[in-house]
């Protein structure tokens, strides 16, 4: 068990700064939890149930984890039910996206209405000072609060967080986001923390590693269409445009010697285009994103800025070409394959996140 030696006191309010930590049952916010200990706050853990149905749900054996972690941490333990609202807030809008021809990444959706919507509104009315998470970000205060990439580049997760506000900022910890991963495994193993072996947690936020294409037809009605290439001609038949993503190749059904990939979906004529390996269809020089959000001040036309379409993607260069009230558009400095609507583009000055959006076309 490990016990803080040293509290830290709230010097405004002349009691010590209480954190509340999300207990998601992996290695990361464990260890979370325990560097917080260490570092002096009175720390106590709590598990977002958010999904409990289907072959997919992990629930179970995630909070049986999350408690043990507490048990272990010495620290009382929360359970809190957000399952109506994830359905509400993430799911509905997750197939509601992909119904209207777009691809939506829920789990931005998941971080901005869950994890420091309801999670942290949850936490400052019980009376803590903070939420804490095992994501892999950091944020700074220097004339404002700022949010960095992770130092990990492989596991940074800033990408999904760029809908976070400065009063929000204030009120988040980031314990590991100075760590790469293998240094959290190796002080999860060194804390004896039962959760230390355990594999990282795969994909959608809270349902875990779902075959997307099959929890997709699961719950969205198939409608049927032609498939065609750029010019017409017909090539085959799609069981629902909601099924493909932009910059597809895998399972589109089309057989021909060169490989195709989806550039478009017509939703009005019910048609699904692709176009072969190489094809300019498949670039865009220039991006057009609504439901903007911004960490402190907008970017300016012609800033000279990086950014990435897509998790993982690596940053490339682009240049602010129209910034509105909720809108931005960028041009690529190269031209950029697949950029899919419903999709998240996240703007960086180097390390900083500055803000990202919708994108739209």
């Amino acid at each position: 068990m490990i016990k803080s030696t040293a509290m830290r006191r709230n010097v405004k309010t002349n009691h010590y700064e209480k954190v509340l930590v999300g207990l998601s049952g992996g290695v990361d916010s464990s260890v979370a939890a325990a560097l917080l200990l260490k570092q002096g706050y009175e720390v106590e853990g709590a598990y977002m149930q958010c999904w409990s149905q289907g072959p997919y749900c992990s629930t179970q054996k995630d909070r049986a984890d999350a408690n043990r972690v507490a048990a272990h941490l010495g620290i009382p333990f929360h359970i809190f039910n957000f399952e109506k609202e994830y359905k509400k807030n993430v799911l509905d809008y997750f197939f509601a996206e992909y119904e209207a021809g777009r691809t939506p990444n829920p789990d931005v959706m998941c971080n901005k209405e869950i994890k420091f919507g309801l999670f942290l509104n949850k936490a400052m009315g019980m009376g803590f000072d903070f939420v804490a998470t095992g994501h892999y970000a950091r944020i700074t205060n220097g004339r404002g609060y700022h949010l960095l990439s992770g130092v990990d580049n492989g596991k940074d997760q800033s990408y999904f967080l760029y809908n976070l506000k400065q009063d929000q900022l204030e009120k988040i910890l980031f314990p590991i986001g100075d760590f790469k991963k293998s240094e959290v495994r190796k002080l999860a193993r060194k804390l004896g923390l039962p959760t230390a072996e355990k594999p990282d947690s795969q994909g959608i936020c809270f349902i875990g590693p779902v075959n997307v294409s099959q929890f997709l037809r699961e719950n969205i009605k198939n409608n049927s269409g032609d498939i065609v290439d750029i010019d017409g001609e017909i090539l085959g038949s799609h069981d629902g445009l909601a099924f493909y993503t932009i910059g597809q190749r895998e399972g589109v059904g089309v057989s021909r010697r060169v490989p195709h990939y989806v550039v478009e979906k017509k939703l009005k004529t019910n048609k699904l285009v692709v176009a072969p390996v190489g094809s300019e269809k498949l670039f865009k020089d220039y991006l057009v994103a609504s439901q903007a959000s911004w960490i402190s001040s907008k970017p300016k036309v012609g800033d000279k800025v990086q950014a990435r379409i897509r998790y993982r993607q690596p940053l490339v260069d682009v240049t602010i070409d129209k910034v509105g009230e909720n809108s931005v558009s960028l041009i690529f400095d190269e031209p950029q394959r697949a950029v899919s609507p419903g999709q998240s583009v996240v703007i960086y000055d180097n390390a900083e996140l500055v803000g990202g959006a919708i994108i739209e076309g």
